[in-house]
């Protein structure tokens, strides 16, 4: 997601790096890099000449920050833009005072409809909202029996009356259902059609007057570039919604829609769907989605994705473990499937800030390393688990577990030793001390990725762009830095 836009972005700024401030004349070459960025992501035409002259202005009239190049400040510029164009805040869903809050979903066949609704309802069941689905498209072949094997899936339970009834009378008795229950949230999964036409939109406006949704959600495909803000205001136009929730945001998209739907349609993003599971829905930020189109990363949303899986009483057994350099592979086990739980390796690392330069080859080398490592410590007894150095000191245990696993001798060798160097550097990282940034072997993102991830931070190395760090907490450009001592520990950072 956002990868070309990215590259493409990057070379606006590399216009002008070696200026000493911004002009009329160093501008146009950016400019003009950004508006190829913006086309070639299928961003509406209108949208990208508003967005280009309303950098221009900004860029031209912007105060010279002392200590901040041309290209920092450009950079500044256009993330704020970016943050403006898509929303500015993220727009919450709906909470009626007087329950239950009624949900309208609608969209095209194939956009990814009936998945999402379930996603919505999985996303509310966290936060502690019961929740009932009511399927009412009794067009589609199955469309029913998927939303029930979806609901059994999340535990959320759906309500529907078979296909022959009237989907107007099974929306009516879905809410009624709901409010009986005393059930929070209630979300109508509706029918749709390949493309727009008079019967679907009479039916979806018959039902909204009958229920009277808090929310009208529409689902759009992200792959479909500005058309999906084209078709946002469509439906907008014909029955009034709220919001939009963009589908397969993970596929090959070039992210025009992003950019496009707040723009055009006048309504905000609400969710975006980044996977194919249930648990791949997550609340649209515009300001997170800024960053990792500028190839910042996005690391609250990991931290979120983190918090969603992580025990925090396991964590500091965890913490303790490292600080006593007891570290095993049990523990090693647990983290490559939390990491798992939490998305897929690529997802995981282009909201990295500095990893987001990673390529798809490098990545599949360390999905294929972590399984044969997986594979391995699966093949060690329990106590080989608990205690490593027993595989340091013993040749026959690393030739059983070689054997079993179907790996060579030199694998399962090399596996202790990176992680007994692993388990050094966490022991001497948690005390503060800091011989280097990339963990050896298994542990290090070096050799994890075969030797070839970039390192963190610095211009054209895969990191952020040079100067963002005094931008991204919110306080203020980066100023100059005085002559200061090196320190030990965290003080060296």
């Amino acid at each position: 997601m956002f990868e070309a836009l990215a590259d493409r972005l990057e070379g606006a700024w590399k216009k002008l790096r070696g200026h000493d401030k911004i002009s009329e004349s160093n501008i146009q070459d950016a400019l003009r890099e950004v508006r190829r960025a913006l086309l070639e992501a299928d961003v509406n035409l209108q949208v990208v000449k508003d967005f280009i002259a309303s950098v221009q202005e900004k860029a031209m009239g912007a105060d010279v920050i002392a200590g901040v190049r041309p290209d920092q400040q450009f950079i500044k510029i256009v993330y704020d833009e970016l943050v403006e164009l898509m929303g500015e805040t993220n727009v919450p869903l709906a909470e009626a005072n007087d329950p239950p809050t009624i949900v309208l979903m609608a969209g095209l066949q194939g956009t990814g409809k009936t998945t999402a609704t379930a996603k919505l309802a999985l996303h509310l069941r966290k936060q502690n909202r019961s929740t009932l689905l009511v399927a009412t498209d009794v067009y589609r072949p199955a469309a029913i029996d998927q939303l029930i094997t979806l609901g059994k899936q999340i535990n959320v339970p759906v309500f529907e009356m078979g296909t022959e009834a009237n989907p107007v009378e099974i929306a009516r008795a879905g809410v009624a259902k709901a409010r009986e229950d005393k059930i929070d949230t209630v979300i109508i999964d509706t029918a749709g059609r390949l493309q727009i036409d008079p019967a679907m939109m009479a039916e979806l406006a018959q039902i909204k007057d009958t229920v009277k949704p808090h929310e009208v959600l529409l689902v759009v495909d992200a792959m479909t570039g500005q058309e999906a803000a084209n078709l946002t205001r469509t439906f907008h136009d014909e029955i009034g919604i709220t919001g939009a929730i963009l589908t397969k945001l993970d596929g090959d998209t070039r992210g025009g829609a992003a950019l496009s739907v707040r723009q055009i349609s006048g309504q905000p993003i609400k969710f975006v769907g980044v996977g194919e599971k249930v648990e791949a829905l997550q609340p649209f930020y515009p300001d997170r989605m800024a960053s990792r189109i500028l190839g910042m990363g996005d690391v609250l949303t990991l931290v979120e994705k983190a918090q969603e899986e992580v025990d925090i009483a396991e964590a500091e057994k965890l913490q303790k473990k490292i600080l006593e350099a007891q570290f095993d592979f049990n523990d090693f086990l647990k983290q490559t499937r939390l990491m798992k739980a939490m998305g897929s390796l690529g997802g995981i690392m282009k909201m990295i800030p500095g990893l987001n330069k990673i390529s798809s080859e490098q990545l599949e080398q360390g999905e294929a390393q972590l399984k044969r490592a997986e594979a391995m410590i699966n093949s060690m007894t329990l106590e080989e688990r608990k205690n490593p150095d027993l595989l340091a000191s013993s040749p026959s245990r690393r030739r059983r577990i070689a054997k079993g696993s179907g790996h060579d001798l030199n694998d399962v060798s090399k596996l202790v030793s990176d992680f007994q160097k692993m388990r050094t550097l966490m022991q001497q990282m948690g005390k503060g001390q800091f011989p280097g940034m990339g963990m050896p072997g298994m542990g290090g993102l070096g050799d994890m990725f075969g030797g070839g991830a970039p390192a963190m931070g610095g211009p054209g190395r895969g990191g952020p762009p040079p100067g963002w760090r005094g931008y991204q907490g919110g306080g203020g450009p980066p100023k100059k830095k005085k002559k200061e001592k090196k320190k030990k520990g965290f003080g060296s950072l």
